[in-house]
């Protein structure tokens, strides 16, 4: 049968423009789609090796057994981070010291700074600054002060005399021993927590409207309790 030339001429079927889709994850689902496409497009005169096939089948059980734990493991830190706020929501009321170079002061009355020195020393100094970082106030006690927890009250007042305006100021403490050596001090912070704050990710108590990590977090205390006659 004589073949026309037409037909020879026309072109064939345009070839495929689309593009390809890709993914870049490898779960269970595309483990398993990649083994049976394989299977299905095999050359049946040079079959799948049966070991090369039972190592597939090992991954694929692998993959299934990764996934599951990646949901124990979601779960398992959705429920201790629910217990953490649980628990950290009980110190709402609770006395707290904690790491802390602020105090606050009121409109009225004195502030108590309250520190701790690795040492015995001689001399204990703070030196006060507001929120600019200027020093307002510098106040040094002289004496035997045992190492340990070290109280000094501040009436308010700047170097001057001045009633300072309430609000947080900065404290740095400085001690010396007998022979003039430094003596390492830090300042602690006293307070009850009024709330909880979970707004940075992270908990963080409130304490004479300070924020405080756990982690600076030196003592807790049950509030006193009281009778009612």
């Amino acid at each position: 049968m004589p073949v026309s030339v037409n037909s020879l001429s026309q072109p064939g079927p345009a070839p495929s423009t689309m593009t390809p889709q890709g993914s870049n994850r490898l779960g269970k689902e595309e483990f398993l789609k990649l083994l049976t496409t394989q299977l299905a497009n095999q050359n049946p005169l040079e079959p799948v090796d049966n070991q090369a096939f039972i190592a597939q089948l090992a991954q694929f059980a692998t993959v299934e057994q990764q996934s599951q734990m990646n949901s124990t493991l979601e779960s398992l830190l959705v429920a201790q981070a629910s217990t953490n706020q649980t628990a950290v929501a009980n110190l709402v009321g609770k006395g707290v010291s904690f790491k802390s170079n602020q105090i606050s002061l009121g409109a009225m009355g004195d502030a108590a700074i309250t520190g701790r020195i690795t040492e015995d020393a001689v001399k204990v100094s703070a030196i006060i600054t507001d929120k600019n970082g200027r020093v307002v106030r510098s106040i040094v006690v002289n004496g035997n002060q045992d190492a340990g927890p070290i109280s000094l009250n501040w009436d308010g007042m700047d170097a001057e005399g001045k009633r300072l305006p309430a609000g947080t100021y900065s404290v740095t403490l400085t001690a010396e021993d007998a022979k003039g050596q430094s003596v390492t001090a830090g300042a602690h912070g006293k307070g009850r927590v009024s709330a909880i704050s979970f707004t940075e990710g992270v908990p963080q108590l409130i304490v004479n409207g300070v924020r405080v990590r756990l982690s600076d977090v030196l003592e807790v205390n049950e509030p006193n309790s009281t009778t009612t006659p």
